[in-house]
């Protein structure tokens, strides 16, 4: 079967690591996709396993679509007898980039249509309940050529199910995760997030360190689907619980909200990882080690100034947390993302290496300090 993994910008390398761990073959990558070859019970495996995707499809058709007429002839073609049973919802949704066909409200009927008219010979029926289970089309047209995708994750696979309460900014963990791998976190090294708002980037790293797979606990949207065998979830799920392992190393989050620590303890509770983090209420501006004489590493994500503070309080901060760091931790390494292009030069230092990400629709610079250079 043909996959595609969708993903946030600056993420697809990330992705593409996940799916060579799984033993699958990539065919393809794009910006936000990867797509990739794997038998059947890649669904559950995927959906359990994948650390950086946004969400998992089975595509189902690939072919060019310069016109309405070729959409939906190239649709109508697709066996839909197979993957959609008589009772079930079939909705659609898509995306049309660069492509003749740009109207997305067009595109969804013509796909709708295609479908039904293909379900009427195989069912011989006029007109569909939709009550049942539910099959979620999408298309996705790039350079007028057409891909036609099931939907596989539902929720998106960021939403790990262990943050039900948030701060008013909150950093996806698809994306903490993937600043946690850049930070390269060791036993015999402190990761700490001083500025960790509900504990997304403390509780990402216990998942990365003790290998457990994020989709563990939660359920996904293919497995209500008829085409696949069910029990491949079972065996997915009892894989990951398998897989994980014993982290010895020290993991803390701080924020001067002792609100943000209590919901930061609750989400690292439902994470199943509250023994290996220490949440504690503290200021950044007066930062200090954890355990005096450690060595350390801070993965951090501090207000950007446009969506929880003034940019001149953001940049205030920036200052504050540079001379903080400096004093307190001078051989640390430092990993900071922010989307405040004043960054380095309010911090103070001049960062040894910069990575471009996306949060969400957030263009941002992943700052990585790996020497003191004052």
């Amino acid at each position: 079967m043909v996959f595609v993994a969708s993903c946030l910008f600056g993420m697809e390398k990330f992705v593409a690591d996940d799916i060579d761990a799984l033993g699958y073959k990539r065919l393809e990558t794009i910006d936000g996709r990867v797509v990739f070859e794997a038998p059947p019970e890649a669904v559950a495996r995927c959906n359990v396993f994948f650390r950086y995707a946004e969400r998992l499809f089975v595509q189902v058709g690939q072919f060019d679509a310069y016109d309405f007429d070729m959409l939906f002839e190239g649709v109508k073609a697709i066996p839909w007898q197979d993957y959609v049973g008589k009772d079930d919802a079939f909705p659609v949704k898509g995306h049309a980039i660069k492509s003749k066909l740009f109207s997305i409200p067009d595109c969804q009927k013509i796909v709708k249509k295609a479908i039904v008219e293909k379900l009427k010979k195989s069912y011989s029926l006029s007109v569909f309940p939709e009550t049942g289970n539910k099959v979620q089309i999408e298309f996705f047209i790039l350079k007028d050529k057409a891909s036609i995708m099931i939907d596989t994750s539902g929720i998106g696979l960021h939403k790990r199910g262990y943050r039900t309460e948030a701060n008013d900014a909150p950093l996806r963990e698809t994306l903490a995760a993937a600043l946690v791998k850049l930070s390269r976190p060791r036993e015999n090294v402190l990761t700490v997030d001083p500025l960790c708002g509900s504990g997304t980037i403390a509780i990402e790293t216990a998942l990365l360190v003790t290998d457990t797979a994020p989709g563990i606990n939660r359920s996904f949207l293919g497995e209500g689907l008829s085409f696949f065998n069910r029990s491949v979830w079972i065996d997915a799920k009892e894989e990951a619980k398998a897989k994980i392992k014993p982290w010895e190393g020290g993991i803390y989050g701080m924020d001067v909200d002792p609100n943000c620590i209590e919901i930061s303890r609750q989400n690292a509770k439902r994470a199943g990882v509250a023994d290996l983090v220490d949440f504690s209420v503290a200021d950044v501006r007066k930062f200090k080690s954890p355990i005096d004489g450690a060595r350390g590493t801070i993965v951090c994500n501090p207000p950007y100034g446009e969506r929880m503070s003034d940019r001149k309080e953001a940049e205030l901060l920036y200052k504050e947390m540079g001379k903080a760091f400096s004093n307190s931790v001078p051989n640390w390494q430092i990993y900071v993302l922010t989307c405040n292009e004043m960054f380095e030069k309010c911090f103070g230092r001049r960062a040894d290496k910069v990575r471009k990400l996306y949060n969400g629709m957030i263009p941002c610079l992943y700052y990585q300090f790996f020497k003191n250079k004052k």
